[in-house]
């Protein structure tokens, strides 16, 4: 079976509202998504936290449909309906049989356009979310890399929660959701997608008919690039364990450097092979969870790599840490872990296109982000073309140990984590 067999298609309604489709005849299911080019980092200040909200709201009901209506409808057909707020976009999604495709499309498009926004329902969904908020607080690993990234992105929009804060949250009215709305919830910034066994001519007809008579143009910004700010970053807590991150300067999602940038990921701590989990899990048992990422936005990324371990263990762990990364600058990467990462990459790709949802998801996240479809076999060709001189230049470039960023979360004090820290930076 060829890589790309599944037909990618792509209609622009006459609104701006973008249709796309990858027709997989082979299975019976179908994942859609309405995707909206807005999240947390369009927000205004005092209203942050807003379009999670709106997130939430757009299940309680329509003139047409009850939230439990909506809810009854999926379930009769076996179909799943959910939702995601993200820094930069939002999407309403849903994953059915093929034959219950325009059902599904008929109660988001439903949904999207004629939510009620009842004040009852609001102030309700408003406790919801300060409990949400709550359990956020609750949760150590979340917390913590709530705290990294408002502290390396201080000062952007891309630094502040998706969630929103208890105060801004609170504060949000109906007529505030609906102007947010009407700014921002237009057809330029609308994708459809849908992939599966679905018929491209006849679901773009039926989106042209549910959402072809929107209009209006895009009223708000897009945010600059943030500055990354390698900062030292802590914060007590009365948990078991204590949680790091150090983290780097990344590169935005247009950027080319973000193949070699994977790769590398997946090197330093992209899986079980990875060094980090070699090294402190492995060899030294010092933690159960430590691996990195990269994640890149429109206009900045951060490379990040996160642990928890226990307090007697985190002066340890953070020197083992950057001592990992020292070697990566001074050594460069191996030629046999540059090969077997280029493969992890490409197999974990291969195995998520098993997914209509998976599928689905990079449609909208790809044609948001580059403004067009990247096949599976170009991501492919792309790491292939890594080289290991390109890495090399990489793990020089954001592993300078002067541009390293850390916070820590948990039971300790941090100055003595943090003299550690900078120790290191001095020594290398």
């Amino acid at each position: 079976m060829a890589l790309d067999e599944p037909r990618y298609q792509k209609t622009v309604l006459d609104n701006g509202i973008r249709v796309i489709t990858e027709h997989i005849p082979y299975v019976r299911s179908a994942a859609l998504g309405v995707w909206v080019g807005i999240g947390s980092s369009h927000e205004d200040a005092s209203v942050r936290g807003i379009s999670h909200l709106i997130e939430h709201m757009l299940f309680k009901g329509t003139p047409l449909r009850s939230a439990r209506q909506i809810a009854e409808t999926m379930d009769s057909v076996g179909g799943h309906l959910n939702a995601f707020t993200d820094k930069e976009v939002t999407c309403y999604h849903a994953r059915v049989v093929d034959v219950q495709t325009g059902l599904a499309m008929d109660v988001l498009a439903d949904m999207f356009l004629h939510a009620k926004f009842d004040p009852v329902d609001l102030h309700n969904e408003q406790q919801v979310i300060l409990e949400e908020i709550r359990m956020y607080d609750d949760a150590p690993d979340e917390m913590s890399q709530d705290l990294f990234v408002r502290s390396v992105w201080a000062g952007s929009p891309l630094g502040e929660p998706t969630i929103g804060y208890a105060h801004t949250v609170s504060s949000i009215d109906r007529d505030m959701i609906q102007r947010y709305m009407h700014e921002r919830y237009t057809p330029d910034r609308v994708v459809v997608t849908a992939a599966g066994n679905v018929d491209h001519a006849a679901f773009a007809r039926q989106v042209e008919e549910l959402l072809g008579q929107t209009s209006g143009r895009f009223h708000g910004f897009d945010p600059p690039p943030p500055v990354f700010r390698p900062a030292v970053a802590g914060k007590q807590k009365d948990c078991e364990q204590v949680y790091v991150l150090v983290g780097a300067e990344g590169t935005s999602a247009r950027d080319e450097s973000r193949f070699p940038l994977s790769v590398l990921d997946a090197i330093v701590g992209g899986g079980m092979a990875s060094r980090l989990f070699q090294e402190i899990r492995e060899k030294r048992g010092l933690v159960y969870s430590v691996f990195s990422s990269h994640n890149p936005y429109h206009s900045g990324g951060i490379f990040s790599i996160s642990a928890s371990t226990s307090p007697k263990n985190v002066v340890e762990v953070v020197s083992l840490i950057r001592a990992e990364l020292t070697q990566l600058v001074e050594h460069g990467v191996a030629t046999d872990e540059l090969q077997r990462a280029k493969e992890h990459i490409k197999g974990t790709l291969l195995l998520s296109l098993e997914s209509t949802s998976t599928r689905m998801l990079r449609l909208g996240r790809t044609e948001l982000a580059l403004g067009r479809h990247v096949p599976p076999s170009e991501i492919i060709a792309r790491i292939d073309a890594v080289t290991k001189e390109e890495v090399d230049a990489h793990a020089a470039r954001i592993f300078t140990p002067q541009r390293l960023a850390l916070t820590v979360l948990g039971p300790v004090d941090l100055q003595p984590i943090a003299n550690a820290f900078e120790a290191l930076a001095e020594s290398a």
